[in-house]
């Protein structure tokens, strides 16, 4: 089940920054894996990025999905707050959890 966590659109000045004419908005969502925690004793949390570009009569849409991330729901939504607050795009969110050691957030 995916649940939606929050969302934002880049700021205009990172975009024009960047030499981007059109907006981008990211949505961040919290995955709950209830099934598959009983049967292969997963992680029970995950999360989920969406990058939309509105360009001109077009969109493009980009996802990443990590599915077993934490059994901490506290932790994840912290993890997700930072996603949040940085604009982590789907391409990058690997890179930066695999930056975030485990103690930082104890996933």
């Amino acid at each position: 089940m995916n649940i939606f966590f929050g969302g934002t659109f880049i700021r205009k000045e990172e975009l024009k920054e960047a030499g981007i004419r059109y907006p981008i908005k990211l949505e961040y969502y919290k995955i709950i894996n209830e099934d598959e925690l009983v049967k292969n004793n997963n992680a029970k949390y995950g999360i989920k990025i969406v990058k939309t570009e509105y360009i001109e009569n077009d969109t493009n849409i980009e996802d990443e999905t990590i599915n077993y991330l934490s059994n901490n729901e506290q932790k994840v939504d912290e993890l997700l707050n930072v996603l949040k607050d940085n604009e982590v795009t789907p391409i990058s969110v690997n890179d930066v959890i695999s930056d975030f050691s485990k103690s930082t957030f104890n996933l």
